[in-house]
Parts: structure tokens; sequence; C-alpha cells
């Protein structure tokens, strides 16, 4: 059957804008069951009912409220060739029928409903919703093996949703697991197992009937991954049970295993190769009935029983005269209650043995104990710092190792490499962790200074001194670490006084004459050659081998370059947070600031990133937006013409423009002089002269 056959052609409307009296009025006048309400472009918006009047006139609307306000009830639109069977699943209450976009009918639930009682599709209309609200899985298919009804739980399972599933047949929705295998045959029930989605599921299929007649079969789907759970969850509790026997058996200390009443339950091998008594003498028998005929002088087990806590003694076997160690352990259920005793059986000599292992497993703890420290101070270290590239990673690694150690360290490399930051780590890892860490700068300190700024003075050491004198920083830094930087700075008349701290482990204040006993580990850093300078008798031989005990190379950021991204990230998260940006950079800027050599190493690199984070214009960071210097463009320099200058201060401003351009380039005064072709006592001198601070290429 379908639509034409049951539709009603006389249809009445109104106005969405027609008042409420005068749509009960016309429902009154023509006797209509409801009224079609139409828009402004005469398009249906929804069906009014007197049920609908009643309702809104109730909840206080005006007679005078227009009807387009109203709550009406929804529609569907069908075509006068549409099936009925179609309209039994949708769950409207009217249909209008449509034809070349002209409504011609209407169909009311109400008659389809008596049309179709006692049909097989009124029937799965009904019985659909009760599926549905069912948590198993249930389908049903008809006569044909197409699949009639399916519920919300079958859809979950099978993957699909209702309207791909129902008319399929069977075979295309659930693998059967025979492929002569048809529901339908025999009749009656029976069961059909499958595998759907890596999980195994049992189909038990049901005859269907409706007035008496098949109406097809209905299956309910079982979950058997459960059951197979408890099948593996068996086998794997045998299996366990069999690996414990094994192990029992297997282990070089006997055991003894007892219930709470101290009867015996099961001895293993090396019990009876200890004690010389065999297992079926004594399983099934009280430890009571065994001291009192001879077996055993006393019982660590009755003693365990009696007292509630592990009991050691050396127990006498009277049966074979063996003397033995024997530890008793309670064990205890649910309540607190002792329901079994397990106890370990050695003899004397191998008890010494044992001993032995014991202080072995004791180092090996101190050991995992010691890398679990290790691993988990990097994982901080691994927020704090960047620690990517392979040559980065074997520096880490040596920090770790010499932070367990309080020799002293000698860090060398190029400014801004990050020698402060490995003496960090080294120092956070030590024992000396929770002490002071005291960083200075030779080179930043004037001569003068220093030598007070290092050990201190004593009272009325000299005019203007604090009259109850002052410490320095190796007496602040006592039980801590000193971290001496840029140590190539440091003047001739200091480093004999470092040499003494070096070797006597004390100081003597300036002005004073009393000795004072200091615990400082001292690391140094310098991006000088030293051993360039002991040749030139720039830094004295003695304390060079003094620091030079542990010596570190920190290799320049350009040797590294795989790091050099995450530096990019890392500094651009930092400063971000640091001035509340939010700035992004491109792939491209980012490529050619790993092309660059980083002269200055990572503090240039951060000093950048920085200076990019703040003078963007926008949220992005371009490649555009960098230096020229590091696009590698020729960079022009002052504009200012040198002939508008006299001839010694444009000389002297061009002689400084190269000296800071080769130490930046270089990264030392060495490097430097040997670019330039002069001595580097020639460029020392001329830095000195025209001001320029030798550790100016860490800028």
């Amino acid at each position: 059957m379908n639509v034409q056959e049951i539709m009603q052609t006389q249809l009445h409307c109104c106005n969405a804008d027609a008042h409420l009296q005068q749509a009960a009025m016309e429902l009154n006048e023509k006797c209509a069951k409801e009224l079609v309400v139409v828009g402004t472009h005469g398009t249906p918006t929804g069906i009014c009912t007197n049920d609908v009047l009643v309702q809104a006139l109730s909840r206080g609307q005006l007679p005078s409220a227009p009807v387009g306000s109203l709550r009406l009830s929804p529609f569907g639109q069908v075509s006068e060739n549409t099936p009925l069977k179609e309209l039994v699943h949708t769950s409207y209450s009217y249909w209008l029928v449509v034809h070349q976009e002209q409504v011609i009918g209407i169909v009311r639930r109400a008659e389809l409903d008596r049309l179709l009682t006692g049909s097989p599709t009124a029937f799965l209309a009904r019985l659909a919703p009760v599926l549905d609200g069912i948590g198993a899985p249930i389908l049903a298919v008809d006569g044909g093996r197409k699949v009639l009804l399916v519920n919300h739980a079958a859809c979950s399972v099978i993957g699909r949703k209702k309207e791909q599933i129902l008319g399929l047949p069977i075979e295309e929705v659930l693998p059967p697991c025979h492929a002569t295998s048809t529901p339908l045959a025999g009749g009656g029930v029976h069961s059909e197992q499958f595998k759907l989605n890596e999980k195994v599921y049992l189909a038990n299929w049901a005859t269907m009937e409706l007035q008496g007649k098949p109406l097809g079969e209905l299956a309910f789907l079982r979950d058997m991954s459960f059951y197979e759970s408890l099948t593996s969850e068996l086998d794997r509790v045998t299996d366990l049970s069999k690996e414990l026997n094994a192990i029992i058996d297997s282990s070089f200390d006997g055991i003894y295993v007892t219930d709470g009443q101290s009867r015996t339950l099961r001895v293993n091998q090396a019990y009876e190769r200890i004690s010389g008594i065999k297992s079926a003498e004594v399983v099934g028998r009280t430890m009571s009935s065994l001291v009192t005929e001879g077996f055993y002088n006393e019982s660590a087990t009755l003693k365990v029983l009696e007292e509630g806590r592990p009991v050691t003694i050396v127990q006498h076997i009277m049966k074979t005269g063996k003397t033995i160690v024997v530890t008793g352990n309670p064990v205890y259920d649910d309540n607190g209650t002792i329901f079994r005793v397990v106890t370990n059986v050695r003899d004397v000599t191998e008890l010494n043995q044992l001993q032995e292992k014991i202080k072995k497993m004791e180092q090996l703890q101190s050991r995992y104990e010691l890398e679990l420290q290790q691993l988990r101070g990097g994982t901080e270290d691994q927020r704090r710092f960047v620690i990517k590239s392979k040559k980065m990673k074997e520096i880490y690694g040596l920090a770790l190792k010499l932070s367990k150690v309080d020799s002293t360290i000698l860090i060398q490399g190029d400014s801004g490499v990050g020698k402060e930051v490995f003496s960090e780590i080294v120092h956070s890892h030590g024992a000396r962790q929770k002490k002071p860490f005291v960083k200075i700068s030779c080179a930043a300190i004037p001569e003068n200074l220093l030598e007070s700024e290092l050990f201190g003075y004593a009272p009325g050491a000299f005019t203007g001194a604090n009259r109850e004198g002052r410490a320095g920083i190796f007496e602040i830094a006592n039980g801590g670490t000193i971290f001496l930087d840029e140590i190539g700075e440091l003047p001739m008349s200091l480093q004999v006084k470092l040499l003494r701290v070096l070797q006597e482990r004390e100081i003597v204040r300036v002005g004073g004459s009393r000795s004072i006993k200091v615990d400082t580990r001292i690391m140094a850093a310098t991006n000088r050659d030293l051993e360039e300078m002991v040749r030139h008798k720039q830094f004295r031989k003695d304390l060079f081998f003094r620091l030079n005990v542990v010596p570190v190379l920190i290799p320049p950021l350009r040797e590294r370059k795989e790091a050099i991204s995450h530096f990019i990230y890392f500094f651009l998260d930092k400063h971000n947070r640091k001035y509340g940006f939010s700035r992004q950079i491109t792939p491209e800027a980012v490529d050619t600031l790993v092309e660059y050599d980083w002269p200055g190493n990572v503090r240039e690199l951060e000093n950048m990133i920085e200076r990019l984070v703040v003078m963007a214009q926008g949220e992005i960071i371009a490649a555009d937006d960098l230096p020229g210097r590091v696009k590698g463009e020729q960079v022009v320099g002052n504009t200012q013409s040198l002939e508008e200058k006299p001839l010694k201060q444009a000389l002297a401003e061009l002689e400084g423009q190269l000296l800071r351009s080769a130490l930046v380039k270089h990264g030392s005064s060495r490097k430097a002089a040997a670019a330039l072709g002069v001595n580097q006592s020639t460029v020392v001198r001329k830095a000195s002269r025209l001001g320029i601070c030798l550790g100016e290429q860490a800028n």
C-alpha cells in the first residue's frame, strides 16, 4: 500500500499571523481536525489542532496572539507514491502529501495505525523502540535473510548506523561461522559464533511469530570476550601456580610452609637437601607433633604463631643431627589472622656465602639509587636547559659524573657556549648542592677590588674599610662551590694567592695575618688559551696545572647546529613568558638562524631571540625580520663620512671597529690576532687602550 490510498484530500489552512480566536472558529465551523498553518510565502510551517490551541490558552496566551507563535505539531513530507511502511518508522503525527511542490493531501498517524493494526510492519514499528531500550545487542531478519530490526546496542557492535543496516542481507552484516549457516534453517532456537571487530560473539537465534505466522528470526548477541578473558585468566593463574611451584622448588634456600594451625603444607627440594628430611615425612603433620616426636628441638613456626612476628632461631634436627638457621615469617589474611607461616632454612656455610651476596646487592642498590637520582635530576635539567646535540649529551653525562667527586674543574670554550651552565649542573647534582654556589667574573672586577672580593679583608685593612672586616667569597661559599669565570684575566699577583687556596685549602684576608680554613670546590672557566698564556708568562704554570685537574671543553654552537632549533624555541618560549607575548617564528627564519655561525654562541643566540621578540611588529617572526648579518647580507658600517673627522680620531674608530669585529667573529684574542696578522699582545694592548673588554665577544 502507498500514501495515495489513505490520504485525505480535503485540507483546511490558515495564515501564521491569524489570531488564535480565528483559528478556533475555523476549526469549529468546518468541523476540522486540524489546520495547516502557512507562512507569508504559502509554505506550510506546522499543524494546529484543538489540543494545541487549548495548551496555548492554558499557558496564558491571549486569543489575539498569532497562530505562528504557538508550538505547532511538526509534519513530514511524502509523495503520493510513498509506501506506507516507510512512514511507520518515522516519528511524525502528520504527513503532508506534496505533488509538484503543491500540497494535495494529508495523512494522519492515527489513521495509519488503525490501518496497519496487526500487520508485520506495525508490529515491527512498535517493537523497534522497545529493543532500543535494551542494552544487549539484538537484531531480527525476515524469511529472506534481510535485516528487519536492529537496536542501538547492535548498531554500536556492528559499527554502522541503523539506516545503513536495515534491509541488508544478514551475511553483509554479521560474518557467519560457517558459509552454509542460515539463521532460519530448521526453525526453533540455535546458536552461531562469529568474530566481529576483533571480538568473539555468540548469536542465539529464535523464531519470531506474529498471530501464529512466522515473521522471521530474532538474535541476541553475546560478547564472548569476557568469557574468553575468564578462561585466559584461569590459564594465567594455572601457569602462575606452576611458575610459583617451579620457583619454590628451584630456590637454593629451604622453604617450609604451614597453615595457621602449624600443619605442614609443603616443603621444597632444597629443604630436603639441607635438612635430610623428606617431604612425605612431614607434609600433613603439625609442627607441635613433630617437635614432640623428636624431629626438631624447637620450631620457628610455633614461635611465629605465638608471638605474631618474624622469628629466627638455630634449629637442631634430631633425626639427622644437622644444625640449621631457620627464619619464620607470618602471612596475614584480610582479617589480620595468620593463615600461613613461611619458613626459610639455611645452613651456616650457605649463610656466610649469602652475606657476601647481600653486600654486593647493597652495592648494586646504591648504584641504582644513584642512577635513579641522576635520572630524576636529568628530567629537571631537560626542562631548564637545552641538551639536545650528541656532543652536549656527552658533556652533560660528564657533568653528572664530575658532580659525584670534588675534583677541581677547568671549563674551556668560546664565550657564550654555556660554561656557567655546565658548572650549575655539576653543583646541583653533587653533595654540595644545598650549600652556597658563588659565581664571580675575574674580568668584571677591578684588580684593586678583586683581591678583597675573593679573600675578604681584616678590620682597618684600608681607608673606608668596614670596622669589623668583611668575608670574601671563599668564606661565604665555605662548604659549597665557587665558579671563577674568566680565570685567564686573573692578575699575576692574585694567581699566587689562589694557588695557595688550592694547595693548602686556607685563605688570609687582605690586611690580616691569620689563616682561615675553607672547604670549597673550585670550578674555573675561560675562553682564552691558558697553555699559550703560560708559554708567554702571562699565567702561572703551577696554577694552570692545579686548575686543570679535570679539563672540560665546551664546543661552540657552530659545531652543534642540530641543537640550534631547540635553543630557538626554548628562548622564544622563555622571553614570550617574560614579556607576556605569544610570538611565533616561521620555519624559514629558523632555517636562516641555523645556518648562521653564531660567533657569540648561545648567549648571542639568546640575545638575538630576545631582540626579535621585543622588536617584532606582529605575532610572527619572519626571515625578513632577521638582521642582515644573520641573513648573510653585506653589513654597511656607519654612514657618517670619516672625512669629516680628524685623521687620528677616524683611524682610532676604524681600528676599534675592526678589533671588535675580529673578537666577535673569532671568540678569543689569540684567534683574533691571527686573523688580523698581529701578535696577541698587540690585540690585548690595543683593546685595553681603546676601552674594549676582551669579554665583549660574548655579547
